[in-house]
């Protein structure tokens, strides 16, 4: 017979995102209300169509990594490993004082959308110019998006589960559930977790202007990303890495573990819609939602506040705000939402994983992060976004939805702790 399964807890985060390179600053600059959008400098963006991002300022790999580290890493693993070891850090884990058995039973699901799509720019050019001899031995493993959380194992020997789950913008939360269910199944009794992203270059920004995802709002970067406003016009590429330190609360309380919140449902789901574009209706977010609050066994009145996907885009926004209506009925207009990519800007494969700790943070702090940037009211977006200022309330329950291309959609579902 199959044993309940176990409850499963935060007790790490880590976030290297664009407005600040710890949790700490990055919770700080969202109550701040900060955007951080401004031109591109990572290289010339006069033959683009969009000229700014949300780029990690101030971040250098070497301050974190030794020098062979970052050689061998594109900058998508770089900013893996920098969360994840955050993360570790926080959770108050010394892994060179662990026995061997205690490291077999710690995994990494760490994933990413594109991965190192840096590097693969970088190699192509090189075989173009001079030939495939003159390709980088390193080029196929730094390329590929699971090779993230196999550098946070080696780094730490954690022998567990490690594999990435790669699924767009969904990426992060679909880690993150993961993770929990090899804890509650017993596969494991500590998991990192997380999504990291690394896409600000000639190809990433070229591809998402030849999709016309992007805003186009070049002399005013900073109000770019405005989520559920009137005059949005696309999402923010941003980069970042964001990370949670997940544990069994048993093995948590053994061993004395700060837990900043309980991770107690996930959701997933398909739109079998298109291969960009939202359904319309919010089908599949709904099912998604629906499914996280029945794995949590939470009610929807339950719930305090929702990190929405919210990107920014004219269709996006109301499918999911029509997804929201739709399973929380009028409990949708009483709870908070926010888009917290209104500041960050939209961190794809990491997008989910960051805002996890910024739905996290809420339940610590009583305290729902803002969507900035609003000025217009859009009649089809009129739910309780968090417009321009954080709002103090008491949040027990927060969800986080992540959502890709290709139809994924994902939700998961965080509880403040309780003993």
């Amino acid at each position: 017979m199959r044993k309940e399964p176990r409850r499963v807890v935060v007790t790490g985060m880590g976030a290297l995102t664009p407005i600040g390179l710890t949790v700490e600053d990055f919770w700080e600059a969202m109550m701040r209300g900060e955007s951080g959008a401004a031109p591109i400098t990572y290289f010339d963006t006069e033959a683009f169509a969009t000229r700014f991002g949300c780029e990690l300022k101030g971040f250098d790999p070497r301050h974190y990594l030794d020098r062979k580290e970052v050689r061998r890493m594109d900058p998508f693993s770089q900013y893996a490993l920098v969360a994840a070891q955050q993360a570790v850090a926080d959770a108050g884990i010394d892994p060179a004082a662990m026995t061997p058995e205690e490291k077999d039973r710690i995994g990494v699901v760490f994933g990413s959308g594109i991965g190192g799509i840096q590097v693969f720019h970088r190699q192509t050019a090189n075989y173009i110019e001079h030939g495939p001899r003159f390709l980088s031995p390193f080029f196929i493993p730094m390329l590929i998006p699971d090779i993230a959380p196999g550098h946070i194992s080696i780094k730490y020997g954690f022998r567990g589960p490690n594999y990435c789950v790669v699924s767009a913008c969904a990426t992060g939360n679909n880690n993150i559930g993961d993770a929990m269910m090899l804890i509650q199944r017993g596969l494991a009794d500590a998991m990192v977790c997380g999504g990291s992203e690394a896409a600000i270059s000639e190809l990433g920004v070229g591809g998402f202007n030849a999709m016309k995802a992007l805003s186009t709002r070049n002399e005013d970067p900073a109000r770019a990303s405005r989520p559920f406003d009137a005059t949005r016009d696309g999402f923010v590429l941003g980069e970042g890495a964001g990370a949670l330190y997940l544990e069994a609360l048993e093995v948590a309380q053994a061993r004395g573990a700060r837990i900043y919140a309980e991770v107690v449902g996930v959701g997933m789901s398909a739109d079998a819609h298109h291969v960009t574009a939202p359904d319309p209706e919010g089908r599949g977010a709904r099912l998604a939602m629906e499914a996280a609050l029945r794995d949590a066994g939470i009610a929807p009145e339950e719930v305090d506040y929702l990190n929405m996907h919210g990107t920014s885009t004219p269709l996006g926004d109301v499918a999911e705000t029509n997804a929201v209506k739709r399973v929380f009925g009028a409990h949708a207009y009483r709870m908070n939402v926010s888009s917290t990519k209104s500041m960050t800007g939209h961190l794809l494969g990491a997008a989910g994983a960051v805002e996890a700790v910024a739905a996290i943070l809420a339940t610590v702090h009583d305290r729902v992060p803002p969507t900035i940037n609003f000025e217009h009211p859009d009649p089809e977006c009129d739910l309780n976004y968090t417009f321009n200022e954080p709002q103090d309330r008491t949040v027990k329950v927060a969800l986080s939805n992540a959502f890709g291309f290709g139809g994924h959609n994902t939700c998961v579902v965080f509880r403040k702790y309780a003993a």
